[in-house]
């Protein structure tokens, strides 16, 4: 298979974690013969500081005219702590995201074995968590109409969905749970808001196409509680654009760390890649940022175009990792091991996974291959 793809480093940690992400993807091109043409392209503050704009037009077009985006992080502080930027790089990913019609955002949640003890949660709690949320991308309170008063002292963000927008992705939220454990929980406010009651009303009717999976309903503050107190009850979560960004997140403390969680933004031609974590600016630099949510939103690419085998190897490739011990300090606070080394470990398992046999973690060295 032939493929270009987009690469979007971005900011801060972003170009660290997305270079890992495309060691696999060229291990994964080298040992199953398929070709990946990679292009970069600015994005975020860095496009700003160099352009002006978040999403300079060239970025756009390359993105419109390639199979995938691989995308990293963006964000500066410089832009966080300046309530009063007009430009941030916040609004070249919305614009993204508009432009490519990326509606839905799909991100599994399941911690792995070796990593329950990084949890703050209990054990008990956590083990056997395996859900996965829908978040719809490109409604809601982020695309509405914002308004601020002359003086500054009043504003307002408006919520907007139309029955199209949520029945696009209730489709996909069903068909998922259809292939999981045939449980789907819609996530709301369907007691305060308008756009939840809407919500329910069309999920409720595309539900009636899939008998076969169980639908329930949380409003989002019991919902919110629920993931910490019992998440292994969810097997699929479908929610709004806000709700799910707030989810998603708090989700994440279930794996142990941010820097695990990939996810892929979907739409009716276009498709991008991207670890869910920040831009993490404090990190850059440095070869401590986790790159495993990048190199497991190369696999989610993988399985996007049916390349599933070839995805399982990343998956495989991770949990090797994990199981030794070579991942970043935000997961084992006195390891040796930094961003380049656990992409290296994941990149050498898919050219050579038997060699793994010989792996001894004494012998791993900054420069030096993770396979001895």
């Amino acid at each position: 298979m032939n493929l270009k793809i987009a690469v979007l480093p971005g900011d801060g940690i972003g170009p660290e974690v997305i270079l890992q992400a495309k060691k696999a993807l060229h291990a994964i091109g080298e040992v199953y013969n398929h070709e990946f043409v990679f292009e970069e392209a600015l994005m975020g503050a860095v496009a700003i500081d160099k352009t002006g704009n978040p999403l300079p037009e060239q970025t756009l077009n390359l993105c419109l005219n390639t199979d995938a985006v691989l995308f990293g992080a963006i964000g500066d502080p410089k832009y966080d702590n300046n309530p009063n930027a007009k430009v941030r790089p916040e609004q070249g990913l919305l614009k993204l995201r508009k432009e490519l019609g990326l509606f839905a955002n799909i991100r599994p949640i399941k911690p792995y074995k070796a990593l329950v003890e990084a949890s703050p949660l209990k054990r008990e709690i956590i083990e056997g968590a395996d859900f996965t949320i829908f978040r719809e991308l490109t409604g809601g309170a982020y695309f509405g109409a914002k308004t601020l008063n002359e003086e500054g002292t009043h504003a307002s963000d408006l919520c907007e969905y139309s029955e199209e927008e949520i029945t696009r992705i209730a489709h996909l939220a069903f068909k998922s749970a259809q292939n999981r454990r045939k449980k789907l929980t819609m996530v709301d406010k369907a007691n305060v808001l308008e756009t939840s009651r809407l919500w329910r009303k069309v999920v409720q009717k595309v539900g009636e196409s899939y008998p076969d999976v169980l639908l329930d309903f949380l409003f989002v503050d019991n919902a919110a509680m629920q993931i910490i107190l019992n998440p292994k009850q969810f097997d699929v979560i479908l929610t709004e654009n806000l709700f799910g960004d707030i989810l998603s997140d708090e989700a994440s403390v279930i794996t142990g760390s941010i820097g695990l969680l990939a996810s892929a933004s979907l739409g009716e031609k276009n498709a991008l890649f991207e670890p869910i974590h920040g831009s993490y600016p404090q990190a850059k630099g440095k070869n401590i940022a986790n790159p495993i949510a990048s190199i497991l939103s190369a696999a989610m690419l993988l399985e996007h175009f049916g390349l599933f085998t070839e995805a399982n190897v990343i998956y495989k490739a991770i949990e090797k990792a994990i199981e030794y011990k070579v991942v970043t300090v935000d997961l084992k606070p006195d390891s040796k091991f930094g961003t380049n080394e656990v992409g290296e470990f994941v990149s050498n398992f898919i050219f050579s996974k038997d060699d793994l046999l010989y792996f001894r973690n004494d012998n791993v060295y900054i420069g030096q291959s993770t396979i001895v």
